[in-house]
């Protein structure tokens, strides 16, 4: 059954009326409902998928301070009882006057009972996992069992996903499910659940208020009569929310507007800030497709639906992300590495799914589109995260994380303490952690730990010959020697040079 796509007086017989009524009157292909466990049971097993590659990425020591000690920090402050800092981002630094994600006040309750950095790798695999159920169950609906299973599988594995789920936890976890249900309401006509899912949309990040003017301005489009109101007054609440939002990020950050916008325009990857109207002028033009990255980033977004998510207008909604992700000056925006394509493959797979019911694909030609999406897909597996469950050493202890835990077990709860980048997701649970080597990070700290065998790929932001240094400075100016083992070494600030147990081994 096709979605509709125009006013109310072009819609076929069968879906005019309220949209409740057009949303009943669509029953699932092959007449009777069957029961769909096997639908929860593919979201469960992608749960435990993304969990499983989290944690193991965490506990091979390899996640970040950035970004995953800043927002253990921020679900702390919340669950403390106060508004968010973040010492990774410096000396009480108000993560507010960054990003505004309000939504991860709702982990603070979690956080409660499961004071751990776990928590939120185990919620976003959560809410990720969820992504995949209305997608699953409006292409079972529309489409036949064979669809649900290859749409949900290539969207539950797609590279977008995959990158995010294995680097570390974003607030973007919480509009992938908001999205996937938003979206399929509107493919299936509900307009008001489409923007009732797409209003807290704006609570999960700053930007994400323009996607909900896109939501509201194709809920007018397609609505007609009675949905243009509900569209347009949509559209104008995710504007305004969008624009108070930069408003409270530039109260709140210590450099005020300029600080803000200087910290999210750092300039071009020569180091060069841009600026005049030359500038912008070949930002927004061919500066939207060069480097040649920007391009392949494009063609593997919607080369998993055969490029048949173009054929549907549902795929403007991801226009925000796409623009400003192709126009920035920061190039770990262009690639397909990161969390940033989250809130995009939700969007992309809708667009498939709405495409191929809009074309009534059906028979050996439905087969056809799943069969060259699931092609693709399996193409793509081995060359992201996801790959790493099928990967042996994945499941091997590392036993530098006993010795780490053994060395972190020297400091106090409670201590400040510089660690490398690698170990701060360890520590911030108990500890005020910054970043060791950091411009930014808060001078003279109790304690300072350092790993100085962390591989070459995941080193920063001090290089082999700068942390030594670093390291002999720290000793210079009365730091002392408490451990060293295995390439850990932590260092104790000493007052009046008085001196501290030595541990090597």
């Amino acid at each position: 059954m096709h979605a509709p796509t125009g006013n109310a007086a072009t819609l076929p017989p069968q879906q005019s009326g309220t949209e409740e009524d057009r949303a009943a009157q669509q029953p699932p292909v092959g007449g009777r409902p069957e029961a769909a466990w096997w639908i929860w049971a593919m979201a469960g097993a992608l749960f435990l998928a993304y969990t499983a590659v989290s944690l193991r990425i965490h506990e091979h020591l390899l996640s970040h301070s950035f970004d995953l000690g800043i927002f253990v920090q921020v679900v702390r402050s919340y669950a403390e009882g106060h508004l968010p800092v973040s010492e990774v981002k410096g000396p009480d630094f108000p993560v507010l006057g960054d990003h505004f994600s309000p939504v991860l006040a709702v982990l603070a309750p979690l956080y409660w009972l499961w004071p751990s950095v776990k928590l939120l790798l185990v919620a976003q695999a959560a809410l990720i996992a969820a992504g995949v159920l209305p997608l699953a169950f409006w292409a079972r609906r529309t489409l036949g069992p064979a669809a649900a299973v290859v749409i949900g599988v290539a969207y539950g594995v797609s590279w977008g996903i995959a990158s995010g789920v294995a680097y570390d936890f974003h607030e973007w976890a919480f509009a992938v499910p908001l999205l996937a249900f938003s979206l399929t309401a509107l493919g299936n006509g509900r307009l008001r659940a489409a923007a009732y899912w797409a209003l807290p949309l704006v609570l999960v990040k700053e930007d994400l208020g323009l996607t909900v003017a896109v939501i509201g301005l194709i809920i007018a489009w397609r609505g007609g009569r009675g949905g243009r109101r509900l569209g347009l007054v949509t559209a104008a609440a995710g504007l305004a929310a969008s624009a108070l939002a930069v408003l409270v990020l530039a109260s709140f950050h210590p450099g005020g507007f300029d600080g803000y916008y200087a910290s999210h325009h750092p300039g071009g990857a020569d180091g060069r800030s841009g600026g005049g109207l030359l500038d912008l002028l070949q930002q927004g033009t061919l500066g939207l497709i060069t480097p040649q990255e920007k391009v392949t980033t494009l063609i593997l977004m919607l080369a998993p639906t055969l490029f048949l998510a173009l054929r549907s207008p549902l795929l403007l909604i991801a226009l925000p992300t796409v623009l400003w992700r192709l126009a920035s000056d920061y190039p770990a925006h262009w690639g397909t590495a990161y969390h940033y394509a989250l809130p995009i493959m939700p969007i992309v797979f809708a667009a498939f799914v709405d495409a191929l019911s809009r074309r009534g694909a059906h028979g050996p030609s439905l087969y056809r589109y799943l069969a060259g999406s699931a092609a693709v897909t399996l193409l793509l597996l081995p060359n992201f995260p996801l790959w790493q469950l099928f990967q042996p050493q994945v499941w091997q202890s590392d036993p530098r994380l006993a010795v780490a835990r053994t060395v972190m077990a020297e400091i106090p709860d409670g201590a400040t303490v510089q660690a490398s980048n690698n170990l701060g997701p360890h520590l911030v649970d108990r500890t005020s952690v910054s970043v060791h080597g950091w411009g930014e990070s808060r001078p003279d700290p109790e304690w300072i730990m350092v790993d100085t065998k962390v591989a070459p790929a995941h080193r920063w932001p001090l290089s082999v010959a700068q942390e030594l240094i670093a390291l002999d400075t720290a000793r210079l100016r009365g730091y002392r020697t408490a451990a060293e083992r295995d390439g850990f070494v932590l260092l104790r600030r000493t007052e009046g040079g008085a001196p501290v147990s030595t541990t090597r081994s």
